[in-house]
């Protein structure tokens, strides 16, 4: 047992309400001092266990009464590298005890870790205090209920946030214990058996961990992987955690983020580039030539990977990019279940189909046998053994993807004259003489065919994303990005 030490705040008996404006659609996020502090952690913490446990002992709070029943009365917390993440996470469990809740404490983590440690220590919720790629001043927390299950704005967050600000917290009559638990064994065993090892080729990998929280995750299973004999050489780039970011956030869906491991896979003449963000909850992969493979592309190579393995399955995918995801769901028998973006809809869809894989082109993947949760670990380990068992090269397994259904990428615009609603109405009217298939479901994604574009808000930041695809046709692709890009232009939309 121990006690909390680094974190300067101490509660009152009382609390006056206050206003918090870190809640997002899907975790809590914000600047610090001015969005997350010391208190306003604490309070998340205390209203989070509160309303957790109230559920636990009072089981008809919830039409989920069985998923309750082997539950024990503890969260599990782990916080990232970010300077701020410790203190933070030490007020954090200082309100879930306050509420009278055991905590297991993870240590660094990342957020994967999390979800494992909570189905597999059959705790109430979890939380990983983390900002994963947002810049050094920012941090948040991110919170999953019983089972793994995601909390979100519509699904338990706005109750936390409003017992958060009214600080009407219960007075238990004990408080919870705390328990260290540091040991990753559990979960670096289950991780690695997503692959059979057995059938892995001689391979060089670049990781960039960029000086996240991924570094000592990447080297236990590395060295499962040696254990096991693999042939496996590993180039480790900005390896050691480090909350400064001395070589920048680790962001690679930022362009200029991309360098170094593209100059590294070239360097060493590796097979594979590997690259996190800060809580390794995204994985980023890079080919043979120091190329950034996009993620819908990884979408469609890992369902094949699991339409080959689970003949006939489901596989989730959201709207944005989805010509190459549906053709080779459908070339493989599989149960294409489209989804709108953002994890804790993808997850539900997942649980609701019981589907063994979902991705998003963002760089998040989800899997059934891992709670239906994303991993930034799993994907790369199961490149490793789809490039092994192919005795494929990384650019050879996407090229027919890339040719056969080029896309845009996601390009990000910041408004100036018009806000989003009115921007993708107007853009509705724009085309609708063309008599586009139109879907609603994430935004605007209207289909003509040989074509298609999806235009959407940010759930998380001040943008409209745009997506475009086509079939086959380069030239016909680079023609509607001039054309929708100078449309967005004309409406004051700003490239990001």
């Amino acid at each position: 047992m121990s006690t909390p030490t680094h974190a300067s705040y101490q509660p009152t008996s009382t609390f006056d309400p206050i206003s918090i404006n870190s809640f997002k659609a899907y975790d809590i996020r914000g600047e610090l001092g001015a969005d997350l502090n010391e208190e306003i952690a604490y309070r998340i913490g205390r209203a989070f266990a509160q309303i957790l446990y109230q559920r636990y002992r009072d089981p008809a709070q919830t039409s989920d009464v069985k998923d309750l029943a082997d539950l024990k009365p503890t969260i599990v917390i782990g916080s990232d590298i970010r300077h701020s993440s410790e203190t933070l996470k030490q007020v954090t469990l200082k309100g879930i005890m306050d509420a009278g809740v055991d905590v297991i404490d993870l240590g660094m983590s990342g957020t994967e870790e999390v979800y494992f440690a909570t189905s597999h220590y059959q705790a109430l919720g979890g939380i990983e205090v983390t900002a994963s790629h947002n810049p050094i001043n920012y941090n948040g927390l991110k919170l999953v209920k019983e089972h793994s299950k995601p909390i979100s704005a519509d699904e338990g967050l706005a109750e936390i946030q409003a017992l958060a600000e009214s600080g009407q917290f219960n007075q238990p009559s004990h408080k919870g214990k705390l328990q260290l638990l540091t040991d990753k064994s559990a979960y670096i065993n289950h991780v690695i058996s997503f692959i059979d090892i057995a059938k892995l080729k001689p391979l060089k990998l670049v990781i960039n961990s960029g000086n996240g929280s991924a570094g000592p995750v990447v080297d236990l299973l590395v060295a499962k992987l040696e254990q096991a004999k693999a042939s496996i050489e590993v180039v480790k780039l900005h390896h050691e955690p480090d909350g400064s970011f001395p070589n920048g956030i680790p962001n690679p869906m930022i362009l200029a983020n991309r360098a170094a491991t593209q100059e590294a896979v070239l360097k060493h003449k590796a097979d594979l580039g590997i690259a996190f963000d800060g809580d390794f909850d995204r994985c980023f992969l890079f080919d043979e030539n120091g190329e950034f493979v996009d993620g819908s592309y990884v979408v469609g190579m890992l369902a094949q990977a699991f339409l080959n393995k689970y003949p006939g399955e489901s596989i989730v995918y959201d709207p944005r990019v989805v010509y190459n995801t549906e053709a080779v769901i459908k070339a493989r028998n599989g149960q294409a279940v489209i989804s709108k973006s953002g994890h804790s809809f993808i997850k539900y869809m997942m649980r609701k189909s019981g589907a063994v894989y979902g991705g998003e082109m963002s760089a998040h993947h989800y899997f059934r046998d891992f709670f239906y949760c994303d991993s930034g670990m799993i994907p790369w380990l199961l490149t490793i053994e789809l490039l092994s068992i192919t005795n494929k090269t990384l650019s050879e397994l996407v090229s027919g993807y890339i040719s056969a259904y080029p896309s845009s990428g996601e390009l990000n615009f910041r408004l100036t004259d018009h806000d989003a609603p009115t921007i993708i109405r107007d853009i509705e009217d724009k085309y609708s003489q063309q008599n586009p298939t139109k879907t609603t479901l994430d935004g605007l994604s209207l289909d003509f065919g040989d074509w298609r574009f999806n235009l959407r808000a940010s759930n998380t930041e001040p943008l409209i994303r745009l997506n475009i695809e086509a079939r086959g046709d380069q030239q016909l692709l680079a023609d509607k990005i001039q054309e929708i890009q100078q449309w967005l232009e004309a409406q004051g939309a700003v490239l990001a």
